[in-house]
């Protein structure tokens, strides 16, 4: 649909407000790519509600390929040199990196990181630098504006649905839909001009 209306009208949005449905990291992904901001809730199965340290505890090293946790010990993906690259443990779409099974064991803060585990694992996805760029732009005050942005849009659809009975389309075809739909809108938004103009006035009888 952005290239279509890119093609058509040439108009390239700066950014994209949607729910978290669209929060995974290949349309994040997708979005960063081709400059727009993506502002939309990341669809994110990190977070953890038992205590213990989450993803985003750990600090993230770009240089060197690796997560440090908060007691500075290095998660790493490969810790050998592979002559053969196709030997390498690979994921389709993630990268595992692990700490070193001895020195999880002797970490004090071990119950708090993995405590059900040897040692510990973070996986992280390949757009995993876009799924980034949106929870920093989560934290801005544009982001909240944008949430209610989307909020307004959707009370228009439920509006549609509930009010206006929508909910079920009674014509065939694209056409009957499309007939259906403009009929509503329009009924819709004449509600919405009733409420803005002002009632016409009764001359008061003498």
């Amino acid at each position: 649909m952005l290239d279509r209306v890119k093609e058509r009208f040439d108009l390239h949005p700066e950014r994209l407000i949607a729910d978290t449905a669209y929060g995974t990291g290949p349309m994040l992904g997708w979005l960063v790519d081709r400059k727009i901001a993506p502002h939309i809730p990341v669809f994110d199965k990190s977070i953890r509600i038992d205590g213990t340290w989450r993803r985003a505890d750990f600090e993230w090293d770009v240089e060197n390929d690796q997560y440090v946790c908060p007691e500075g010990q290095t998660l790493k993906q490969f810790r050998r040199n592979y002559s053969d690259p196709n030997r390498r443990p690979t994921s389709e779409g993630q990268a595992k990196y692990r700490a070193l099974k001895l020195t999880c064991q002797a970490r004090p803060s071990k119950q708090q990181c993995c405590p059900n585990a040897d040692a510990r694992t973070i996986t992280r996805e390949e757009h995993e630098d876009a799924r980034q760029v949106a929870r920093d732009i989560a934290m801005t005050e544009q982001y909240r504006v944008s949430m209610k942005l989307r909020k307004k849009v959707e009370m228009l659809f439920a509006h549609l649905e509930r009010i206006l009975g929508l909910g079920r389309l009674r014509l065939r075809g694209p056409n009957g839909a499309n007939d259906e739909c403009l009929l509503a809108a329009t009924a819709q938004n004449l509600r919405k001009l009733a409420k803005i103009l002002p009632a016409p006035q009764k001359p008061r009888k003498a």
